[in-house]
């Protein structure tokens, strides 16, 4: 698996975003759901990682400078046929690998709720990640929460 800063040019990759945007809208109401389009990825505060398996998109996860002292991770998502791979493994801890470079403190996500989030609440909680309060404008809802991790 080759892991690669992205510049959101290759069609699989805007496949795999609308896809990653239609799941959560599948499970969200559209007021509730935050996750980024390509435009959204596209602003100078996120760098966006892909996972590449020679030239097949597996993955795709984003974070995102709030401060000097923390980011958050975004758009977080495999491809389904590549699903229990260690996919979402390695981009997570390659995100908070490069956001500890940065001298982040803190990382924080927000995510949906509901059984379909199950196995990515999972990875984050293995990873460190523990239950908090929203963050950067969010608001709460029946439909989200929010996870933060210490650095």
């Amino acid at each position: 698996m080759d892991i690669r800063l992205d510049d959101l040019s290759c069609q699989q990759v805007h496949n795999l975003l609308a896809a990653h945007l239609a799941g959560m809208q599948k499970n969200s109401p559209p007021d509730s759901v935050y996750a980024l389009d390509i435009s959204g990825l596209l602003v100078p505060s996120v760098s966006v990682w892909t996972a590449w398996d020679s030239d097949d998109l597996m993955g795709i996860g984003a974070l995102k400078q709030l401060s000097s002292r923390v980011g958050e991770i975004k758009s977080m998502r495999t491809a389904a046929r590549h699903l229990r791979k260690g996919v979402g493994v390695a981009l997570l801890d390659h995100i908070i690998a490069k956001a500890q470079q940065r001298g982040y403190r803190r990382l924080s996500l927000e995510t949906g709720s509901g059984p379909e989030f199950d196995a990515a609440l999972s990875l984050y909680r293995k990873r460190g990640f523990e239950n908090g309060e929203p963050f950067g404008g969010y608001i709460a809802s029946d439909f989200n929460q929010f996870l933060h991790l210490e650095l």
